[in-house]
């Protein structure tokens, strides 16, 4: 299974020097972001208190760990590696005591540089020059910022030794007895990784298959000898590891048996539900994988055997999931503009908790709660991974670009490469995009008042007296007074009340909807445009926290919206810890509305479309200031960063296009003239001004 060649195309990517010069800087940069992620691992653990980190590492070698005890291994439950790990571990026992932290890191660390360089090197060739020479600083940032090696750093674990051992085998050793050798001594660690040797077998490698499989017998028997009273705790009455480390059915066991437990399955019922699942899906891996590996994607072949062995073993905690990450190797879809899902969709779910993938709803839990096992058994048995063979494999569907459009300035737009596109994207790509940047829009937001809203309050309110006393300045404090009129009128005060909470998100998301479906290339416009406005204002959020006028003590304002404040203990509504009730400089509340009716007035052909469409800001921005969750000045703030965001987006892409031909999908009369043959720009520069 071993790769022969890792040349790839000679020339690709070099068509002189500034291309080359080009690439050495990328090259350089992508190592400089990986020494940084590294570095940044390193300090987080290291600097945490003694006690909170590599808390595994203390249970197992500590002062009173289990290695250290002459009773079993397994009389805390904490240890959780088979007998054979133990017996190799304890030796190491003072050595690891006495560098507990630094020793044990950086070597962690050292673990998975040498695991991400030996997966680019063993991608499918043949490979461009660019890839081989990217491949490997890509790989070791992608590792350095997933949940698995995070969490293994973090409790000083030993999940990266199997799968660096298993792509050891597989790739740089020499001799199919050797390689064999190696995926023994990962099974003996880890047991579902005995699944490479039928892989090893119907690939061709029978050597290597019998070594794996006697290694592993030869290493657990010697443990078996050494320890008989452990060997027997972890391998029969445990059954191979079951219930060490923590409850099965906790959210962070990853695998069958965990989610059919969360599920209320129990007793025989479930044992035999998880037997025949987890047969059915070692089976289908294997035959998938056999097939990838005569393909010659020796790397997926191994990515997709790994992924059926997170499914199938009875506990699989989360510093044991490399291997869904090492899927994203694999080619989904025959168009260009589609081949970016399947590897963004891997990296997101091996990289963000689960929280962030999937909305805060009782309907998803199900799904929220095995992600990550969901992508495992798609990677195994379902995601059409193209052949080697099929023509879309190096050659997918181009993508369509518009013309470039003049733009009025010399160096507009400032990133020639972001093209119109004339087809939409992809809508499960940005789906997932929209929602990681929604999660962390509000993380970031709470974060702005140092974790919760008590703490920003003292801040919040010197501010708002601040913004107070410059509206008086300039004549714009009218909150009190629009808001005690609309109290006093009910159907008003209901109508402004439902506005503020029923519209906020609706517009926008409908916007998007229509403009996706009807306008794919306005849609980017828009959407990006969005993006850099509300960038901009976390950016405000974080610099000025500010309290609106219905949390600002003494000033008299009645919340419509939350009910009378006690301001000795304000009541936040619903979202106290969820969002950031400082978070009033600018008003999103208005920006968005304001993005919403500017795009409408842009785009909709209609003057009736257009005025109903800036109606919303004008309702919104009553809205805000008559339920007292905003300054006038907040809307104004809200208005300067939407048009930034415009001014961002023509400044970056350059200006959108006004030819209806060219905003219809490819195909419709009139577009075939304004797309570039076979999805390159044409040498078009824009005139100076």
């Amino acid at each position: 299974m071993a790769n022969v060649e890792h040349s790839g195309r000679p020339g690709e990517g070099f068509a002189g020097a500034p291309a080359r010069a080009r690439l050495k800087a990328a090259r350089l940069v992508l190592w400089g972001v990986a020494a940084i992620l590294a570095a940044r691992q390193s300090a987080v653990v290291l600097g945490s208190p003694r006690g909170e980190r590599l808390t595994d590492l203390e249970t197992w070698v500590g002062p009173n760990g289990v290695l250290h005890v002459n009773g079993s291994l397994y009389d805390s439950t904490r240890f959780t590696g088979t007998p054979f790990g133990g017996l190799v571990l304890k030796p190491l026992t003072r050595a690891a005591e006495q560098t507990l932290g630094w020793g044990w890191t950086f070597g962690t660390l050292l673990l998975v540089v040498a695991l991400g360089l030996v997966a680019a090197r063993a991608l499918p060739q043949p490979v461009s020059r660019r890839t081989a020479l990217l491949a490997a600083p890509v790989a070791i940032s992608l590792l350095m910022l997933s949940l698995p090696v995070r969490n293994t750093l973090w409790l000083g674990q030993t999940s990266v030794i199997p799968v660096l051992l298993v792509l050891l085998g597989c790739f740089a050793v020499r001799g199919e007895r050797a390689g064999g050798l190696c995926i023994g001594v990962a099974a003996a660690l880890q047991p579902t990784v005995l699944l490479f040797a039928p892989l090893l077998w119907f690939t061709g490698r029978r050597r290597a298959a019998v070594s794996a499989a006697g290694t592993f017998a030869a290493a657990t028997a010697l443990a078996w000898a050494a320890m008989p009273h452990d060997s027997h705790t972890y391998w029969v009455h445990h059954m191979a590891g079951v219930g060490l480390g923590g409850k099965a059915d906790a959210l962070a066991n990853q695998s069958l048996h965990g989610a059919l437990l969360r599920l209320d399955l129990t007793g025989p019922l479930e044992i035999g539900v998880f037997l025949v699942l987890g047969a059915v899906v070692a089976t289908l891996a294997l035959r998938r994988a056999v097939r990838y590996a005569h393909d010659g994607q020796l790397l997926l072949a191994v990515a997709i055997t790994g992924c059926a062995a997170v499914a199938v073993s009875p506990t699989t905690w989360q510093h044991q999931l490399l291997w869904v990450l090492l899927a994203v190797v694999g080619r989904v879809g025959r168009r260009a503009s589609d081949r970016y899902v399947w590897p963004v969709a891997v990296v997101l779910v091996t990289t963000f908790p689960a929280k962030m993938m999937l909305p805060n709803m009782p309907v998803v839990y199900p799904l929220r709660d095995n992600i990550v096992l969901l992508a495992a058994i798609a990677a195994a048995t379902a995601v059409p991974f193209l052949s080697r063979t099929s023509p879309y494999y190096a050659s997918p569907v181009p993508t369509e670009y518009a013309k470039p459009v003049p733009a009025r300035f010399r160096h507009v737009p400032l990133l020639p490469f972001l093209r119109r596109v004339l087809t939409r994207p992809n809508l499960l790509l940005e789906l997932l995009l929209i929602r990681v940047t929604y999660a962390a829009y509000q993380q970031v937001r709470l974060a702005a008042t140092g974790g919760s809203n008590s703490e920003g309050r003292a801040t919040a309110e010197h501010h708002g007296r601040l913004i107070l006393d410059l509206e008086r300045f300039l004549r714009l404090d009218i909150e009190h007074a629009v808001n005690h009129a609309v109290v006093k009128i009910d159907w008003l005060r209901n109508f402004f009340d439902f506005y503020y909470e029923s519209f906020h998100f609706v517009v926008p998301l409908s916007v998007l909807a229509v403009l996706y479906w009807r306008r794919p290339v306005d849609y980017r416009w828009a959407r990006t445009s969005l993006g850099f406005a509300t960038l901009l204002a976390l950016v405000g959020f974080w610099l000025f926290p500010l309290a609106p006028p219905r949390l600002m003590p003494g000033f008299g304002i009645i919340d419509t919206v939350h009910g009378v404040q006690d301001f000795s203990k304000p009541d936040y509504g619903t979202l106290t810890a969820l969002t950031n009730q400082y978070a009033a400089m600018p008003s999103l509340h208005f920006g968005w509305s304001l993005w919403c009716g500017v795009v409408i007035a842009v785009i909709a052909p209609k003057w009736w479309m257009k005025a109903l469409g800036l109606l919303h800001p004008l309702f919104t921005a009553s809205a805000i200031v008559a339920t007292g969750n905003h300054w006038v000045l907040d809307a104004v703030g809200g208005a300067a960063v939407v048009g930034a965001g415009f001014a961002l987006t023509y400044l970056l892409t350059g200006p959108r296009r006004v030819d209806r031909a060219d905003e219809s999908r490819p195909g419709v009369p009139g577009v075939e003239d304004s797309i570039v043959p076979h999805g390159r720009p044409t040498a078009v520069s824009p005139p100076s001004s």
